[in-house]
């Protein structure tokens, strides 16, 4: 249609009568003259209209699958995060377990060696103090725990107190290069020092440069004077290694110490020491050897002896 001042007057017109329309329609409420226009059109269009609701309702379809697979998701992850709790809750059970464990050994060691222990949990490790091997427990001046005090747990020595706070303490570790302690060797008594090495084994420095010793043999504390900073009896560890004497003066000899340095969790502060030196009888109890199978060898012999040479076995022929 060309834009003509003719087109332009039908244009207005039909929306001036669709506005009327629409004013009807609004004001006639459910008795509105154009219901039946309404319905008409509705009647020739709603076949139009639900053919193209068919066609798009696979889309719709998807979306609500969609919405679905969200909510599925949703239950999946609650389902997931119940397990997961409930796995750390196992977890949680074993490592009670475990810690019950721990502490028992521990009580174990201190009642077999009579020493009057204070229970702590190791809560943190690092280079605390400037030492390089060191952890801090949850006990301090409030728990009675003073400097150079022995600490142990259930395998064996642990360290010593260094620093106290009213409630912690930093422990340095027996394996700190710059911790030293007085060995003695069960049954022989062979006297030394221990010093140790990071994680490597314990280097021990024995007196006499003559002491036999062997692979496994064992270690305890000698015990301080006043019992500082270390108590005696306390089992330090098992010998791996020795190195020949060369007619030297002292003895070099290197042990694997019992405790765990890395997995450090329930220890024992020695708050009071035994009245007598347990000597050896804190140390765990040596496997015992098995004993040899005796093997009983049976030699089968023939039921009949051979016939004696030249004798009549009644075989000849007649």
């Amino acid at each position: 249609m060309r834009d003509t001042r003719e087109s332009r007057l039908l244009l207005v017109l039909l929306v001036a009568i669709a506005f009327a329309l629409i004013t009807v329609d609004i004001r006639g409420g459910e008795d509105s003259p154009v219901d039946g226009a309404r319905r008409a059109a509705a009647t020739v269009f709603g076949p139009v209209e639900e053919g193209m609701s068919s066609a798009v309702d696979p889309i719709g379809n998807a979306i609500g699958a969609v919405r679905d697979s969200g909510e599925r998701h949703n239950r999946i992850a609650e389902l997931e995060r119940q397990n997961a709790a409930l796995k750390a809750k196992l977890g949680s059970d074993d490592r009670n377990r475990s810690r019950v464990h721990q502490l028992d050994s521990m009580l174990k060691k201190a009642g077999a060696g009579q020493y009057g222990i204070k229970g702590a949990e190791v809560i943190g490790i690092g280079a605390a103090q400037g030492f390089s091997w060191t952890v801090t427990i949850d006990a301090g001046a409030h728990d009675g725990i003073k400097r150079d005090m022995t600490v142990l747990n259930g395998d064996g020595l642990v360290g010593r107190v260094t620093t106290v706070g009213p409630s912690t303490a930093t422990v340095l570790l027996a394996n700190d290069p710059d911790f030293t302690v007085g060995t003695r060797m069960e049954k022989t008594d062979e006297l030394g020092f221990a010093t140790g090495q990071g994680d490597r084994p314990l280097s021990v420095q024995l007196l006499n440069g003559k002491a036999k010793v062997k692979k496994g043999d064992r270690l305890v504390t000698f015990g301080s004077r006043k019992d500082k900073p270390f108590v005696p009896g306390v089992p330090v560890g098992e010998v791996v290694r020795v190195d020949p004497s060369g007619g030297d003066l002292t003895r070099n000899i290197y042990v694997k110490p019992y405790a765990g340095f890395t997995k450090l969790d329930i220890v024992g502060v020695v708050v009071e020491a035994p009245r007598e030196d347990p000597r050896d009888t804190v140390l765990p109890k040596k496997p015992e050897k098995p004993k040899p199978t005796p093997t009983v060898t049976v030699t089968a012999t023939p039921s009949g002896r051979p016939p004696a040479e030249g004798a009549d076995t009644g075989d000849d022929e007649q």
